[in-house]
């Protein structure tokens, strides 16, 4: 309970701590740094979402001042992320309106709100890791997928979701194959130098301290600029379109309202708890993640989180914004730039509405190739080479439901994708458990062998047969001692089975002995399985 009430209690209330000369020096640098990372990814996110560009930024900047206000985290920064790209491009063309998505934000949001409530801020450790890595996995390979278009030049307003079918007659790959058919050549070197920045600027430890999406952008309005009168020129729809906006009448009229109309829509409810689970469970793994790089190792209020993004995804939804999730790619640049509060995650947010407000004439000389690269990298590091190398030696039970899971997201949706992961890796789960609901051990009493098998923790109903086997399957004239003393449940129908081999083992020769079983055990109360501290 300390760690909810330090995060809460003593965060919200000693104010003092951010606004002190050595937290500040290490936070505005920081928040500069996150800024500069910031900004490109808010708007390749929106337009790999097909959303309107200004949303991403919108989302940027309510994920660093409202979230960043209520969160309990105090390195964790949120904004529209990856992993909800194919979720929104679908949910837009799905639901047949942005405003009518925007409704299931705002559902969402308050889903999430709930969820933080109800305490739980543990529930993506229900979720087998395999599903969630493949999950991620299959993300980049879609981002990679979609991305690839833009990086050519190809940006035409074709039909497409998040599915390999799409509703336009083609999938995934025959629209990569028209992209490549009506190449943009400037596009293309603009793509290519940008992903050779992002690739080898970070190694260069002396200039490093550059941010590599800033440096893509920079060189891609240069190239932009460079091409002009040449056959390698872009055109006007390969560049980033932020509205300018001349009076405070215009400003306002690029925020949307949700359709509130739509509440009675079906899918609305199933698009946002779609956007709920998987929003709440890549915040509560980037918390996690975030958690382990603090230098200080402080630990992250999941509950109070989970409440704060749920806030700012009713926000986001109201004003026209995207999904929101606290974002490991920001989080992580927070951390290496040094930041000590949470004040950092907030001013980065006051940076993107200056921006937005003072510069947008300068952001919409930014080409749509150099942040389809950026997207592009970020696709890769989700569905790196490496992770499939880590899951392969983490055994066949940890890499056959991370490769179907990568299967079944790319080839139909993300939510029947995931369900399809989770059917195998609970299969999994429960298979490893029949296996190993004892431990057996042989040991000699004279020329007299003494089979001692020790249950476990948790002996359900499953473990019902392998027991039963293992018993049946015992050599005659054997000492068994069965030993319930780390058993905390043993389901009646097991222990039927025990007390019933005990009481006729002596056919057989087998003398039993029962050390520390008891004749009836009772289910836990589920406060007490629930409870959590955070």
């Amino acid at each position: 309970m300390q760690t909810e009430q330090g995060g809460s209690a003593v965060g919200s209330l000693n104010l003092k701590k951010y606004f002190l000369p050595k937290n500040l020096k290490k936070d505005l640098p920081s928040s500069i740094v996150v800024f500069l990372v910031a900004l490109p990814l808010c708007l390749g996110i929106a337009l790999a979402s097909g959303a309107p560009l200004f949303a991403g930024v919108l989302t940027g900047i309510i994920g660093g001042i409202v979230v960043g206000t209520l969160s309990g985290s105090q390195l964790s920064v949120a904004g529209p992320a990856a992993g909800l790209t194919v979720i929104v491009l679908n949910a837009i063309t799905g639901l047949g309106s942005y405003d009518t998505f925007l409704l299931a934000l705002v559902l969402a949001g308050v889903f999430q709100m709930l969820l933080g409530v109800l305490k739980a801020g543990t529930i993506a450790n229900y979720f087998p890791s395999s599903v969630i890595e493949g999950m991620l996995a299959a993300i980049g390979i879609i981002l990679i997928m979609k991305q690839f278009p833009h990086a050519v030049g190809y940006d035409a307003d074709y039909e497409g979701d998040e599915r390999f079918s799409q509703t336009d007659t083609h999938n995934t790959f025959s629209g990569i194959l028209r992209a490549v058919s009506r190449i943009n050549y400037g596009a293309v070197i603009i793509a290519a130098v940008s992903l050779l920045l992002m690739i080898y600027w970070p190694k260069i430890k002396k200039v490093a301290v550059v941010p590599a999406p800033l440096l893509v952008v920079l060189a891609g309005i240069g190239l932009s600029f460079a091409f002009k009168g040449t056959d390698f020129a872009l055109l006007d729809k390969q560049f980033v379109r932020i509205p300018i906006v001349n009076s405070t009448s215009e400003f306002l009229g690029l925020f949307k309202s949700p359709n509130f109309s739509a509440i009675s829509n079906e899918r609305v409810w199933i698009t946002a708890f779609t956007i709920a689970v998987v929003a709440s469970l890549e915040t509560l793994l980037s918390l996690e993640a975030v958690d382990k790089i603090d230098p200080i190792k402080r630990i992250s209020p999941t509950n109070r989180e989970l409440v704060a993004q749920g806030i700012g995804n009713i926000t986001s939804g109201l004003l026209g914004g995207l999904p929101m999730t606290a974002v490991i790619v920001r989080s992580s640049a927070n951390v290496n730039a040094g930041a000590r509060t949470k004040m950092s995650a907030v001013v980065h947010g006051v940076l993107l509405m200056i921006a937005l407000l003072l510069v947008p004439t300068l952001i919409n000389f930014i080409p749509l190739s150099c942040l389809a690269a950026i997207l592009l990298m970020t696709g890769y590091k989700l569905t790196r080479i490496s992770l499939f190398k880590h899951m392969w030696h983490m055994g066949l039970s940890q890499f056959i439901p991370f490769v179907i899971t990568i299967v079944a997201v790319v080839l139909t949706d993300l939510l029947i994708g995931v369900g399809i992961g989770m059917l195998v890796g609970v299969f999994y789960i429960l298979r490893t458990n029949l296996r190993n609901p004892y431990f057996y051990q042989i040991d000699k009493n004279g020329d007299k062998k003494v089979i001692r098998i020790r249950l476990a923790e948790e002996v359900s109903f499953l473990n019902k047969a392998a027991i039963q086997v293992t018993l049946t399957s015992l050599p005659k004239g054997s000492d068994v001692v069965i030993d319930g003393s780390n058993s905390r449940y043993i389901d009646p129908d097991v222990l039927e089975i025990i007390h019933n081999y005990k009481h006729n083992a002596y056919t057989k020769g087998i003398i039993v002995q029962l050390q520390d079983v008891k004749d009836k055990y009772d289910v836990p109360p589920l406060k007490e399985l629930l409870y959590n501290p955070n």
